[in-house]
């Protein structure tokens, strides 16, 4: 589930370009347009036998505004780099959280990855590092695209963070609907000051943006985030940008190198490696 919501949101960055309003505008869109579809979620697949879920406990409230708040900040440094940098290089960079999240992950638990995850992360920052290497060389323009990406990918490991914690008692849908709700309402205001247009004439990209990538993306994330290792969970993240360069060669013609093809591999493989001790246990 993780790896198919990670999937789908390989799309976003394709998404944004196609849109007709400004970077900032697309980003409020994605959150806005989502709420009140995963709010309804949240209430058709709660059990009967339970309560509705209202709306969160006090003691959440902190965690639901600081992932609202990261992921505010995430969506908004992102969307920024998307209009400055290739496809590939978006999502590979705003995914650098592939390595955070499992270093937050190791120090919480103070403990050492074992040989299987170290090879798979050591290999995945191999490929990561052939896909990017060229990059400030070959197109100097790339570079503030890919800077501003990198912090997204701080901000998306704090919203992975909080979301963990925010979720207490609340299903998957939920909490991502209220963290969404938070993110919408830190992101009017932006939207709205920022230059471009906000008001859309083709709604068709946006609403794909928010009901693929926030809806259904975000949600099978969300939902899995907390049966899965911290690292299996990282090299998960790094399926973005192997299928936005696929997005990019397609729609745009940014072709990759041999090297960058490489890459690639690495990755794939590293993705299998990560998955073997469970397996074999």
């Amino acid at each position: 589930m993780f790896l198919l919501g990670s999937a789908i949101l390989s799309a976003g960055p394709l998404l944004v370009r196609l849109s007709d309003v400004g970077p900032l505008s697309s980003a409020f869109w994605r959150v806005g347009l989502a709420v009140v579809p995963l709010m309804m979620l949240a209430r058709l697949t709660a059990s009967r036998a339970a309560p509705v879920e209202g709306a969160p406990a006090k003691a959440h409230w902190g965690w639901f505004v600081a992932a609202g708040f990261c992921f505010a900040a995430d969506l908004s440094t992102w969307h920024l780099g998307i209009e400055r940098t290739t496809l590939a290089n978006a999502a590979l960079f705003a995914n650098s959280a592939s390595f955070l999240y499992p270093l937050w992950g190791y120090l919480v638990a103070r403990t050492w990855p074992s040989r299987p995850a170290a090879a798979a992360l050591l290999l995945a920052g191999l490929g990561i590092t052939l896909l990017m290497g060229l990059s400030a060389d070959v197109s100097p323009r790339n570079l503030a695209g890919d800077l501003l990406c990198l912090v997204a990918a701080v901000f998306y490991t704090g919203y992975f963070v909080a979301m963990e914690r925010a979720r207490g008692s609340h299903s998957a849908l939920a909490a991502l609907g209220w963290a969404t709700f938070v993110c919408a309402l830190m992101l009017l205001p932006v939207a709205l000051a920022a230059p471009g247009a906000f008001w859309p004439g083709d709604w068709t990209p946006l609403v794909l943006l928010a009901l693929g990538s926030q809806v259904i993306g975000q949600g099978l994330i969300i939902f899995a985030l907390p049966h899965i290792a911290p690292v299996a969970a990282g090299l998960g993240l790094l399926i973005q940008p192997l299928l936005s360069a696929a997005f990019g060669f397609v729609w745009f013609g940014e072709r990759l190198s041999g090297l960058e093809a490489a890459g690639m591999i690495a990755i794939l493989v590293a993705l299998v490696l990560v998955r073997l001790p469970e397996r074999a246990r």
